[in-house]
């Protein structure tokens, strides 16, 4: 069984503010909110857009969901 996004998502956390995927990881460690078990692309995205305020743009989260398919 596959991870969920979010627990690939923490994977992604480093020291490097450059990277807005590692910047998105710690702001998502940081929303007790988040969909924790999901996998559904659909459903992440839909959180994202009506509640991250912390996601600059979805471009990033879809950068991130191509590395967490691209990894399993």
């Amino acid at each position: 069984m596959q991870d969920s996004f979010y627990h690939y998502l923490l994977t992604q956390r480093s020291d490097d503010q450059a990277d807005l995927v590692s910047i998105f990881a710690h702001n998502a460690a940081l929303d007790h909110a988040f969909p924790k078990q999901s996998q559904n692309y659909h459903e992440i995205t839909e959180y994202l857009e009506l509640t991250a305020g912390y996601l600059p743009s979805m471009d990033v989260f879809d950068d991130a969901w191509q590395r967490y398919l691209d990894n399993c």
